[in-house]
């Protein structure tokens, strides 16, 4: 059969099988069905398939529980070919339950087959178990199969990717935030290597080096990755090269990056201590990249300084490093006494700092440490010597004890005073999950941790008191999710939502030369339901991608209005979500909604998140770069909370940046002003428009005037609006021919 015939694969396929070179690497994929010729027909038709120079190779499995364990087997399986119907009636997708949760796996790709349309899984099964498609045998062409292959595997390869980069970035955080004993430090230069790599759109490859302890003379490989792993804890010169010798000691004792043909060398500088980071690098990293990476690097050199400072907690092995109070592994231990042992008088929490991340990106690590200790010693100080306090996890602390004091209320009392942190006094939110010690038949001190953590989740999804208690009942927060999805799709289709707008101004004059169009979804009694909860589950369902088209179709009916009264020339700034940019014929909508609304490309502006960049990059430029043919404008929405990889940014049609508010409300410290100026400088570097989001005061505006960034957005200048109220605000500003605030005071 050719790769141009349309007709069912499993009907009629009689090409011979095309033998291939033994490759570096294959795409694993799985076959599962009790049917012996579907195996033998799904390979034929799949011989020949090359993905990024990378064959198929085939495993095979006939029954359910014959696929797990071929699973376990193999840890790099991309994707699963999977019958619903074999031993059992719903085999497959038990199948794909025990991948997820059982096995613990999220990225390998799961398509199902059956040849009974009668057994088709439930919407709510596709989207819990992260299912890929869903084909009868009998309408699953060849093409159409090479479709769902190329699809999958290449969805695998960005998931697993994104992944090893996250992990990268885990190890650094955790050696940074922790001691750094000999183990430790290797775990963190390993991750410096990976990060820097992964920023610069490379393959982690290359060492960190030190100077040796009292050998100025010896460089010592404190880290490594790539095909140096082997040189870890070794001296430099071991690597036989004096190239790479050469470089890394002209790093250190030049104290400045350093540039070679096939190499970049980042200098690492501590107050006391210096380091040399070694990167094999394809091409010259520009120079815009390098000041983004500053920001990253100064943050490298605070960990390896804290190496020196905290070296004597890591001799209690149950001690959390960072702050000296126990760890997680201690808390459960407690958990565990106390399911052995219940006593109804005893209480369990645990308590996580709401937002901490802001902190991080905000004010530097460094600082975010120091808050963490300040909450620990006020924790254990106040809650006294019967109350167990513990750390869990990055922004989670752990706490047991009487019930009479371990409330809700003295949690929160905690937390009313504002944190220091330097020379920083940060207040902070807390939300809380409970359960009770007597919540423990047939439960152990994980099933305890479960139960508390449940509770947190609870608190953190519906709780405005930023608490709640644990209780088995709590599975029916699934049903309320389910009707709420039910009545925003009746809602949006009575046409209840509604598009806001928030002006966005010129900063000198104030004067209105856009507007954001944002969604709101009003109730009966005159309340609203809050973008952050009906958002996700709009994107749950699926229900976003109708949402998101009549919001453009919406947004360009209004613009047209704002011209045929008169109103100035206004651009319109759309938000828009990862399922719509799923869709392939998303900029034919596009295009299509602003012909019929009769405006002009250049005055749409589409605002996408890092996120988006991160979990489909090949798609996103696709698609981005068929809308500036359009002349459809772009932003990158609240930068510089994510992790985007620096390369994107060259690669990717932008035309705007915003920059997030949380640097925004930070612009008045120092460590906010660095990451807000490396930023501008970047983006002024880049050809590329600013606009400073969440500007609440005019300090914060005449600080962003100075940088020359001549566009902001904030309550500063006007909240979100309906559309009349924008039309009244808009014909104020024009007949007084002033700026937005003199219409508003007027």
């Amino acid at each position: 059969m050719s790769s141009t015939t349309d007709e069912p694969l499993f009907l009629h396929d009689d090409d011979e099988e095309i033998k291939v070179d033994k490759p570096k690497g294959f795409w694993k994929i799985l076959i599962v069905d009790d049917d012996q010729e579907i195996h033998a027909v799904t390979k034929m038709a799949l011989a020949d398939v090359v993905i990024s120079e990378k064959p198929l190779q085939f495993l095979h499995a006939y029954s359910g529980s014959e696929a797990l364990d071929r699973l376990s087997e193999h840890d790099d399986v991309a994707m699963i070919l999977l019958d619903v119907v074999m031993e059992t009636d719903d085999a497959g997708l038990r199948v794909a339950q025990d991948i997820r949760e059982k096995l613990g796996n999220d990225e390998i790709r799961i398509v199902l087959r059956t040849g009974q349309p009668g057994y088709a899984p439930e919407e709510n099964v596709v989207k819990a178990y992260d299912i890929n498609d869903y084909k009868t045998k009998t309408e699953l062409t060849r093409s159409r199969l090479l479709t769902t292959v190329f699809s999958a595997v290449r969805s695998y390869q960005q998931l697993k990717t994104i992944n090893e980069n996250r992990r990268g970035l885990r190890k650094i955080i955790h050696s940074a935030s922790n001691l750094m004993e000999r183990h430790s430090i290797v775990n963190f230069s390993e991750g410096v290597v990976t990060q820097i790599a992964s920023l610069l759109g490379l393959n982690a490859e290359g060492i960190v080096g030190a100077r040796a302890p009292h050998k100025d003379n010896e460089i010592l490989v404190l880290g490594a990755a790539g095909h140096f792993a082997n040189s870890i804890q070794k001296s430099l010169s071991t690597l036989n090269s004096e190239e790479i010798e050469s470089a890394v000691r002209q790093c250190l004792n030049e104290k400045r990056h350093i540039q070679k043909e096939h190499a970049t060398v980042f200098f690492i500088d501590g107050q006391e201590h210096q380091a040399a980071a070694y990167i094999e690098t394809d091409r010259t990293v520009a120079e815009y990249d390098q000041e983004l990476l500053e920001v990253f690097l100064a943050n490298i050199a605070v960990g390896f300084e804290n190496a020196n400072l905290f070296e004597e907690l890591r001799t209690a092995a149950y001690l959390d490093p960072l702050t000296g109070i126990p760890n997680r592994a201690e808390f459960t231990r407690q958990l565990q006494s106390i399911s052995e042992k219940p006593c109804q008088e005893t209480a369990i929490a645990v308590l996580d700092i709401d937002h901490f991340s802001d902190v991080n990106d905000g004010l530097g690590q460094d600082i975010g440490n120091l808050l963490l200790r300040s909450v620990a010693l006020r924790l254990t100080e106040q809650l006294g010597n019967n109350v167990f306090v513990s750390r869990i996890s990055a922004d989670v602390f752990g706490i047991t004890g009487p019930k009479s004091i371990v409330t809700p209320d003295n949690l929160s009392q905690l937390f009313i005073l504002p944190f220091r942190a330097g020379e920083h006094y940060i207040p902070l939110q807390v939300t809380c999950g409970f359960t009770s010690a007597e919540n423990t038949e047939q439960v152990n001190g994980k099933g305890l941790l479960k139960q508390v953590y449940i509770a947190l989740k609870s608190a953190k999804t519906h709780s405005f008191e930023r608490f709640d208690f644990y209780e088995p009942v709590m599975e029916q927060e699934t049903q309320r999710r389910l009707e709420l999805v039910r009545k925003l799709r009746s809602d949006f289709a009575d046409r209840k939502l509604e598009v806001w707008y928030q002006p966005q101004v010129e900063l000198e004059s104030e004067r209105i030369i856009g507007v954001e169009a944002l969604l709101r979804w009003p109730q009966s009694d005159g309340s609203f339901i809050s973008p952050a909860e009906f958002i996700p589950l709009a994107e749950y369902s699926g229900l976003i991608v109708d949402i998101g088209s009549w919001v453009i179709e919406e947004s360009c009916r209004q613009i047209q209005t704002f011209d045929e009264q008169g109103l100035p020339n206004l651009r319109i700034a759309i938000n828009v979500s990862v399922p719509q940019f799923r869709k392939r014929d998303f900029p034919e909508l596009v295009e299509k909604q602003i012909e019929q609304s009769g405006i002009s490309p250049e005055r749409v502006e589409l605002e996408i998140t890092e996120s988006i960049l991160m979990e489909e990059p090949e798609l996103v430029a696709d698609i981005l770069k068929r809308l500036k043919l359009q002349g459809v404008k772009v932003a990158i929405d609240d930068f510089g909370v994510g992790f985007s990889s620096l390369s994107y940014l060259q690669k990717l049609p932008l035309n705007r940046i915003k920059i997030d508010k949380t640097f925004v409300n930070n612009s008045a410290h120092k460590s906010g002003q660095i990451i807000i100026e490396t930023i501008v400088d970047m983006a002024h570097r880049l050809g590329l428009e600013i606009l400073a989001e969440g500007i609440e005061e005019p300090e914060q505006r005449d600080y962003f005037i100075g940088l020359d960034c001549s566009e902001g957005q904030g309550f500063y200048f006007a909240k979100p609006m309906p559309a009349s109220e924008l039309i009244k605000l808009l014909k104020e500003q024009k007949e007084l021919t002033g700026t937005l605030r003199q219409s508003q005071r007027s």
